[in-house]
Order: C-alpha cells, then sequence, then structure tokens
C-alpha cells in the first residue's frame, strides 16, 4: 500500500514495537505514526480508514502484550506534547490521552486540585486510564471524569459526557475509540495538605511493586471480591513460571519477561492462572492486558 505524499514524513514502514513497551516482546507494526499535533493525528487515523487499516493507539505500553507477528495495521503514538499536555481552568483538569497518568495526578497536585492522588503509582496514560477506568482505594477515575474527546474515523471529534462514557468496574464504552483528551472536575484542596496526602500514598503504592521494575506488567483486573494479587496468592500460584516468563514471587500479579520471553510463553502463563483461579475459586479473572 503506497502512503501518500503528504503523510511520508509522517508514516513510516515495519517500526519495531518490542523496545516502546514494557514487556520489550513484540514485532513490528505495518506502518507507524507519531503526529505532533491534532492536525497530523487526524490525517493519519483518516488515511488509515480510508484505507481499511485497523488502527491502534500506542500509550506508555505498560498493559500491551504485542505477538511476534507485530501487528498490521497502523499504530499511532501519542508521545508528542499536542496529544499529552495539561491545563488547568479553575477545578478542571483538561489533559491530553498520551499524557502519563502520574503526571496527572502531579499537575493536579501541584494546582491544589485533589480527586486523582489515590491513583498515585498507578502506570501508564490518561487515555488508557480512563478507557479502562482505573481504580485504587476503592475510587476509580470515571468518578472525577467531566468529559472525553475522541476522533472519530472521519475526522471529526466528538464529546463524550461522563453519563455517556459508560463507566463501570474497570471498564467503559471507550474501548477501541481514539481518544484525544479527557477533562477532570476536581476539589480545590490546600495544595500543601494535599502534597503530604500523595507523599503517603506513594510510599504505600511503592511498597507494592516488586523490586524488579523492568519488562513488568498486571495482566489481570482486580474482581469485585478479592484482589488479583490476593486470588493467586491463595490459590498457591506465586512465582509460577512458563519458560521465560513468571509470576513475581512476592507480588503475584505482576508478569515478568525474562531475557528469551515470548508471547507466547506470557499467553500460556495467563491461561494457567486463569484456569486455576476459576478451578479452586470459581473466580474467572479478566485480562487487563491488550493483546496485540
Amino acid at each position: 500500500m503506497m502512503i501518500p505524499e503528504h503523510l511520508q514524513h509522517l508514516i513510516h514502514s515495519d517500526q519495531p514495537l518490542a523496545p516502546l513497551v514494557w514487556l520489550g516482546i513484540g514485532g513490528p507494526a505495518h506502518f507507524f505514526a507519531e503526529p505532533v499535533d491534532i492536525e497530523q493525528f487526524t490525517q493519519v487515523v483518516t488515511w488509515a480508514a480510508e484505507n481499511q487499516l485497523s488502527t491502534r493507539v500506542l500509550g506508555s505500553g505498560s498493559n500491551l502484550l504485542v505477538r511476534e507477528s507485530g501487528f498490521d495495521g497502523l499504530v499511532v503514538s501519542l508521545s508528542a506534547a499536542a496529544t499529552s499536555g495539561f491545563q488547568i481552568n479553575g477545578d478542571t483538569l483538561v489533559a491530553g490521552a498520551g499524557a502519563k497518568l502520574s503526571h496527572a495526578v502531579v499537575k493536579a497536585v501541584g494546582g491544589g486540585l485533589g480527586g486523582l492522588e489515590h491513583l498515585v503509582g498507578i502506570p501508564g496514560t490518561v487515555g488508557a486510564a480512563v478507557v479502562g477506568n482505573v481504580s485504587s482505594g476503592g475510587r476509580d477515575i470515571g468518578s472525577v471524569v467531566r468529559c472525553v474527546r475522541v476522533l472519530q474515523p472521519d475526522g471529526t471529534i466528538r464529546e463524550f459526557q461522563q453519563d455517556e462514557v459508560g463507566f463501570t468496574h474497570r471498564k467503559t464504552a471507550l474501548a477501541g475509540t481514539t481518544i484525544i483528551e479527557a477533562e477532570f472536575k476536581l476539589e480545590s484542596v490546600d495544595a500543601a495538605a494535599l502534597t503530604k496526602r500523595l507523599q503517603k500514598l506513594w510510599i504505600a503504592r511503592n511498597s507494592e511493586h516488586p523490586t524488579r521494575m523492568e519488562r513488568i506488567a498486571m495482566p489481570f483486573v482486580d474482581p469485585d471480591s478479592l484482589s488479583a494479587r490476593e486470588l493467586i496468592q491463595n490459590v498457591g500460584l506465586a512465582g509460577l513460571r512458563e519458560g521465560d516468563v513468571s509470576l513475581d514471587s512476592s507480588q503475584p500479579h505482576y508478569l515478568i519477561a525474562h531475557e528469551g520471553a515470548t508471547s507466547d510463553q506470557c499467553l500460556r502463563l495467563i491461561g494457567r492462572v486463569r484456569e486455576q483461579v476459576l478451578l479452586q475459586t470459581g473466580i474467572d479473572l479478566q485480562l487487563n492486558l491488550q493483546i496485540w
């Protein structure tokens, strides 16, 4: 397929994806683009739609497993400043979908705005966090979302209000869409007190991370009852290994990709965990990982 001349500086072929995802696994994207503004973003997405190419948006790659065959479509990276910026308007934080969630938390706290600090330490981008309705401490991100702006395949932008997003436990109706930015309705709080609260939350969250932080991912969504960590620990699967992939021995809700790990090994390990947890507890663990 020919790339039109006006997009040749934007779209590249056979871009390796493994260096761009946390697990460090996977083949290339057939087409890859990293637009620097919304106009370029719109151009590459509409070109893909016109050519019936599947499109995926790449954030930080923290919850992504790419197969060795790669992705036969267009991957759009949101790492550019135009899709990862912030703006504070009164008690509202506007965040680009490509911005890191951790940066959004710090930006809000620095501006004396409360409502996101409980999400400190959760990896990934704002866009992925909203789509997956991430939660911590019994509160999800959807509770403070005012609206979400989504790029349509025809190049237009549609705004979804909070009640249109379909926020449920770790799910929304936005799966498969291309989010541009999100607005958060927050609460004005004393910045110094909020900063102290953030520091305490960060210390607590940091203690839950495995000692090894390279090439890891959290493959499962916490169910309503127990956390994935507790379930896996209780059924005796901590440290379980499949080839060059294992669960962390002390924090078994983390999957670790060792040298030589493959996507098939990851999927086999995930399948073994789901099967044993279902057999022993009756709970069907749902995937947090996207599989490309």
